[in-house]
């Protein structure tokens, strides 16, 4: 798990934030490894490397999510002594998705039998009370809005509208961010495939 504060989600997910700098006695991830971040999905790391505070610049801090080069390195400093010899771990990352169902979200490759599969699951969920439909057109008109705001439309409370959409991303269909969700890749092939039928 690679952990951060919640004012970095944002940045993570639209890949404003590529760089993080860490304190750590040994590294804690490696190149190309992939690591959980509750609740924004997997981060997946491009490099690490040992640097030293000196060689930090301005631009590696904006990368970094902080205002300025002076913010990161007080930001830094809240974890012990620093000068200009110490040596932290830069390592360059990016946002690899909504946890281990990324891969199927990203599949927007569908046969027939795909289609047809999707839709008698869909219609499972459904039971006595339709509700795959509505939800999923409208996640994808209102695509980032807080699921507090989509809740009212369909009648539901938060919890119970989130919990639906869980479903539907265990099917591929939907992804989620740090505000709201949008229909995944595979999603929006199924709608349009569900469109084209006569």
């Amino acid at each position: 798990m690679l952990l951060f504060k919640k004012a970095f989600h944002e940045g993570l997910v639209n890949g404003t934030i590529t760089l993080t700098f860490r304190r750590w006695e040994k590294p804690h991830v490696r190149a190309g490894g992939r690591y959980r971040c509750h609740p924004i999905g997997v981060l997946e790391v491009e490099a690490i490397h040992s640097v030293a505070v000196r060689t930090i610049g301005a631009d590696d801090a904006k990368k970094a999510g902080f205002p300025s080069l002076e913010a990161l390195l007080a930001y830094l400093g809240e974890l012990g002594p620093l000068d200009d010899s110490t040596a932290v771990y830069r390592v360059e990352l990016h946002h690899g998705g909504d946890g281990d169902r990324v891969a199927l979200a990203l599949e927007d490759t569908l046969t027939a039998e795909d289609v047809r599969d999707i839709t008698a699951k869909l219609a499972k969920m459904d039971g006595k009370k339709p509700w795959t439909k509505k939800t999923l057109s409208l996640i994808e008109n209102h695509p980032r809005v807080a699921a507090s705001k989509l809740a009212p439309r369909l009648g539901r409370e938060t919890s119970d509208f989130k919990a639906h959409v869980v479903k539907l991303k265990k099917l591929g269909l939907t992804q989620s961010f740090e505000v709201g969700y949008e229909i995944a890749p595979r999603g929006r092939a199924y709608l349009e495939a569900r469109r084209r039928r006569p």
